[in-house]
């Protein structure tokens, strides 16, 4: 079931697109919760909810006994993936068609310029995979590092710095897609991805860039595709019979 959008929700929003588009300058200072409350028709607990969650977010920043500012920085604020938004299919594919860009040339980077190092690091994530199988959280742990020693391997301290910043996050959680589903769907689940990430490997390991680049790619296509068929599933389950 989809996650109820309160008031508070609905007018962090606009706020937050009234001040990335400008039309509350940085510097400038808000208006009084009181009128916002009045143009928007909501109370002031919820003015008060919506604007913390701007100072939280670094959009504002309250200055004691002058009122609330937007940040001098708030159009350029620190690109940001949180759990609560993972939490959510829709948003999980998201993230999974910009990993379908960002780790297809990572693969064929890495496949260029690895080392033996890089491999045994890349080896040393997947043994840990097949070892902790039976655990979807451990098992996510793994592949994050997998997919960590293929960015520390192309020698590009930002796609590391990317990965890394992801973290679990990175995966999406085994029991979002398979929901209820039995011991045997997991168990082929993990042997799948699993395969998926030997053939990215493998194509790194034989320094073959376009080879490398495709498996990434497929292993990308197949969790999006996944993913996609159980967002309409849900979505044909909810309609109105």
């Amino acid at each position: 079931m989809a996650k109820a959008v309160s008031l508070a929700d609905i007018l962090y929003s606009k706020l937050e697109a009234r001040i990335v588009s400008g039309d509350i300058p940085a510097g400038s200072k808000l208006p009084s919760q009181k009128d916002i409350a009045e143009e928007e028709e909501v109370s002031r607990t919820v003015v008060r909810e919506a604007v913390a969650r701007l100072e939280a977010q670094g959009f504002a920043v309250a200055r004691q006994g002058s009122g609330v500012y937007v940040s001098e920085n708030a159009r350029y604020r620190a690109f940001q993936v949180t759990r609560e938004e993972l939490s959510e299919l829709s948003d999980v594919i998201k993230l999974l068609e910009m990993r379908l860009a960002i780790e297809t040339e990572m693969a064929g980077l890495a496949a260029a310029r690895r080392t033996q190092e890089d491999i045994g690091a890349m080896r040393a994530a997947l043994r840990q995979m097949r070892d902790v199988s039976d655990d979807p959280a451990a098992s996510a742990v793994a592949d994050s590092q997998f997919h960590l020693a293929i960015a520390r391997a192309t020698r590009n301290d930002y796609f590391a710095r990317f990965i890394d910043f992801l973290g679990v996050r990175l995966v999406p959680p085994r029991s979002l897609y398979l929901r209820d589903q039995s011991d045997d769907a997991h168990h082929a689940y993990a042997d799948k991805v699993r395969d998926e990430h030997e053939a990215v490997l493998d194509a790194i390991i034989r320094m073959d860039i376009e080879k490398a680049r495709g498996a990434a790619r497929a292993h990308m296509l197949e969790s999006l595709h996944r993913h996609s068929e159980l967002s309409e599933a849900i979505a044909e389950a909810d309609m109105p019979g």
